[in-house]
């Protein structure tokens, strides 16, 4: 059976990438950028940075900096009214997960109109709205090269999946020199994500040849080099396979798929406002306990090429590696469980049942080797304490 493969249409990858901006923007025959960042991006100098660059090839800038960690409907509302009534013909997002999830959702909805739950899965968005150019600086979420966004619906506190053609953008500008500021303990949630998109990529059921290619190299990148970041984000050489892993991790579950874990991570960030990677670093041991004896094989082979196992380690004994070895890395990176986070028990108990209703209607739970049912969601959850 044949497997689709969506990319951007170009992408930049390296050292100085940021500086190929002003001829991308001109080879989309676009004049007019809308930069959609955050704050923090401000406070860092990036967005000066790309704006110098812009405009030293005679293009002018417009920024909008109010998205938010974990964006909400009402986040985006104001960079949608924005992109309405300037005119703009191209949107450069510029930032983390969230500064880009909330650009692709203002270039879809700044063109199209309505609101972000009538875009939401299972629903395909396949209309293209303004051309976007993503610059990640972080390694991680991968979402530079993928055709999801997920934005918060405030009113019932669910993590909206939308996925579809018009959610992929048009270029993206890979250049790890931006993630060397990044502090340590977004590196490592940021890091595991891109670990737990490899590896669900890897044992989806709509894994297909093309993912599996991207998704080992992903781990081999990220196995060898996350615990090196994490300890000395001046190591450029780490910081720069960090970055290439975080890109191909992307591309792996754009093109197959995200499992289990992206599917109960969504309602804990909704709900408690812990941030993505850092949930799906906490759910990473449980649910790969759980599935490993759906896919024995394929969990090996990401232990072996993730450095948690021997290449001569039999089946078994590189599960077990697996697991012991995930536990380990939260350790190192540490990782919080979800009362050291400061999540009240009183309140997760209330909220248990709905969160696993969510994340069984996400879809992304049918995707992973073990299926579960509400009340597994629930057990695997009631672990994270």
């Amino acid at each position: 059976m044949s497997a689709q493969v969506v990319l951007p249409r170009f992408m930049h990858i390296g050292r100085h990438a940021c500086e190929k901006l002003p001829e991308l923007v001109k080879t989309l025959d676009c004049s007019k950028p809308l930069i959609v960042t955050d704050k923090m991006m401000v406070q860092l100098g990036y967005v000066q940075q790309v704006c110098d660059i812009l405009n030293s090839d005679g293009l002018k800038a417009d920024i909008y900096d109010d998205t938010v960690p974990e964006p909400t409907d009402s986040s985006i509302e104001a960079g949608v009214e924005k992109v309405k009534n300037g005119n703009y013909d191209i949107i450069i997002a510029l930032g983390g997960g969230s500064p880009i999830d909330s650009a692709k959702a203002i270039a879809v909805l700044g063109k199209f109109g309505g609101n972000i739950r009538e875009y939401k899965f299972p629903r395909q968005v396949n209309e293209h709205g303004l051309p976007l150019i993503a610059v990640p600086t972080t390694a991680g979420t991968g979402s530079e090269c993928t055709r999801f966004t997920i934005i918060t619906d405030e009113a019932t506190s669910e993590k909206l999946l939308c996925v579809g053609l018009g959610f992929m953008p048009t270029a993206a500008v890979i250049d790890y020199e931006l993630t060397v500021s990044v502090p340590q303990r977004t590196t490592a949630d940021t890091g595991i994500d891109a670990l737990t998109h490899a590896i669900e990529a890897y044992v989806s059921k709509k894994a297909n040849p093309y993912s599996d290619a991207q998704a080992l190299a992903a781990m081999r990148l990220i196995g060898g080099n996350l615990r090196k970041v994490y300890h000395n984000g001046s190591d450029l050489a780490a910081r720069e396979a960090m970055m290439l892993g975080s890109t191909l991790a992307g591309i792996a579950f754009s093109n197959a798929s995200v499992a289990l874990v992206h599917g109960m991570s969504r309602p804990i960030g909704a709900f408690f406002h812990v941030p993505h990677g850092l949930s799906n670093a906490m759910l990473l041991p449980a649910v790969t306990a759980y599935s490993v004896p759906a896919a024995p094989e394929r969990y090996a082979e990401c232990a072996r090429t993730a450095g948690f196992a021997s290449h001569d380690d039999d089946t078994a004994t590189a599960n077990r590696k697996l697991l012991e070895g995930l536990v380990a890395l939260n350790r190192e990176l540490n990782v919080p469980t979800l009362a050291q986070f400061g999540v009240e028990k009183a309140e997760f108990d209330k909220v248990v049942e709905t969160m696993a209703e969510q994340a069984l209607a996400s879809g992304s739970p049918g995707n992973n080797p073990r299926v579960p049912e509400k009340e597994e969601i629930i057990a695997i959850y009631r672990q994270l304490w």
